[in-house]
């Protein structure tokens, strides 16, 4: 199975940087391109579109969007419309999503139903399918169809969790799972033995479900600036997903801590409390060789692909070419597709 690298960005940009940013990726050899969905952020969808026409080989989507926030017939709408421009194809990634409390967004519970239906109404809508969809969450009637022009291909569908039960669901359902916010390799063994629960379940063959595994990336030729701006980066969202690993034990004072100085965007006292050990699990970070060496650590705990996220570097557009100048071409010649 070929092993995949992938570029993610935060939807913060102007139209013009989305568009600068589309085609400085297009310039390297990535296999997907992905958009976050955080609150409040800028919708994916849009800023996708501004993208797509700039990007000619990698294909585009979101990791991920809970359908609490997008309701699944305009996820799969969306999607659609932006296969309709994407020549390298297009993904769907869902999730049950974090943060929605904070911006007043109700999740629809219970979530793992939520999100078994959700991908149901976007695969019915995504295949033509009339008859109607007959969920408890959702529901759509007999006469309801996709009114506009389908992808010429199935579209691969992820979804985005850390837990037992989303994981397993995604063993029957998803083509890919992905590990947000960690770059742990004990982690990608974790998550494939949640994967094959349900994919047994099924009589589905678990590595048929690639695992993704992303978090904030600073690459740059001066190493101990690279891994100081990584450290401000992953305080603001550590405290939340250090408690999702279940190989750490990292001290829940130690978080409280962390969380306080974040707060109160005291961002180097907070980086302060990041061990180095503890960064590795949460960042990629450092120098192209650095990355390297993380990166190859998960390809061979399991990972299918690697998605490198926001900043990418001290300057964003000079840690994507070190990314693609030098961290792709060593993976690609380690695992070559």
């Amino acid at each position: 199975m070929k092993r995949e690298i992938s570029i993610a960005f935060q939807t913060d940009k102007t139209a013009a940087q989305y568009i600068a940013l589309a085609k400085l990726v297009n310039q390297y050899d990535f296999d997907a391109v992905s958009l976050y969905c955080d609150a409040p952020f800028h919708p994916p969808y849009p800023a996708l579109m501004l993208m797509a026409p700039h990007i000619e080989r990698a294909r585009l989507g979101v990791a991920a969007v809970s359908p609490s926030r997008i309701h699944p017939i305009d996820i799969a709408a969306q999607t659609a419309l932006l296969a309709d421009v994407a020549r390298g194809g297009v993904y769907v990634g869902l999730s049950r999503g974090a943060w929605l409390k904070d911006h007043g967004i109700a999740e629809h519970l219970p979530p793992l139903q939520a999100i078994r239906e959700a991908v149901g109404v976007v695969r019915y809508l995504l295949s033509g399918q009339t008859g109607g969809y007959p969920g408890v969450v959702y529901r759509l009637a007999p006469h309801v169809r996709a009114p506009y022009p389908l992808p010429d291909q199935p579209v691969p569908l992820l979804i985005g969790t850390w837990g037992k039960g989303m994981a397993a669901l995604a063993g029957e359902l998803a083509d890919e799972v992905k590990i947000g916010g960690s770059a742990n390799p004990d982690m990608v063994r974790v998550m494939r033995r949640y994967i094959a629960r349900g994919a047994e379940k099924v009589g589905r063959r678990p590595d048929n479900v690639g695992i993704v595994i992303g978090a904030v990336s600073v690459v740059d030729e001066d190493r101990a600036r690279a891994r100081r701006a990584a450290r401000r980066a992953v305080a603001q969202y550590l405290p939340v997903v250090a408690g999702l690993d279940p190989t750490l034990d990292v001290e829940e004072s130690l978080l409280e801590r962390i969380q306080r100085h974040v707060h109160h965007e005291a961002w180097d006292a907070a980086a302060g409390l990041i061990s180095d050990d503890l960064l590795d699990r949460f960042a990629f970070s450092g120098s192209a060789d650095d990355v390297i060496a993380q990166a190859s650590r998960l390809f061979e705990a399991g990972a299918r692909r690697i998605e490198f996220g926001t900043p990418h570097g001290l300057l964003p557009e000079q840690g994507i070419r070190l990314l693609g100048e030098k961290v792709i071409p060593a993976l690609r010649g380690q695992w070559p597709g």
